[in-house]
């Protein structure tokens, strides 16, 4: 399974970027593709995820700014960033798991810097 992750990049705070992440390879039908994020010189934490049977969840920091949606014929995620941060800097990985969390893939990691 590979995972190409692209839309990264710089904005000013306020403003919107959209990340993208395909999927391919043996997939299995239920899964869970989403996005995690790690800022410089923390953990990596999730941003948000979006289950094939159309459930999604958000971290709290980004609840009312960020969408994320997926296009399961062609296994891409996607993630819709409004009203961006400074605090939103950092490199986002995409993530495809199976429900059970029995599996987990990576992305490469797409750098967001958000300036002030």
């Amino acid at each position: 399974v590979q995972l190409q992750a692209s839309g990264g990049g710089l904005a000013q705070a306020g403003g919107s970027l959209r990340l993208s992440c395909a999927a391919s390879g043996s997939i299995f039908s239920r899964n869970a593709l989403g996005w995690y994020r790690q800022p410089p010189g923390k953990q990596r934490e999730l941003v948000a995820v979006a289950t094939n049977d159309g459930g999604t969840r958000y971290a709290d920091s980004v609840k009312g700014r960020f969408t994320i949606s997926r296009d399961n014929a062609n296994n891409t995620v996607y993630l819709q960033m409004n009203s961006l941060k400074p605090e939103d800097t950092a490199v986002y990985y995409c993530n495809l798991r199976g429900l059970l969390y029995e599996y987990h893939y990576w992305g490469q990691g797409t750098l967001v810097t958000v300036s002030s």
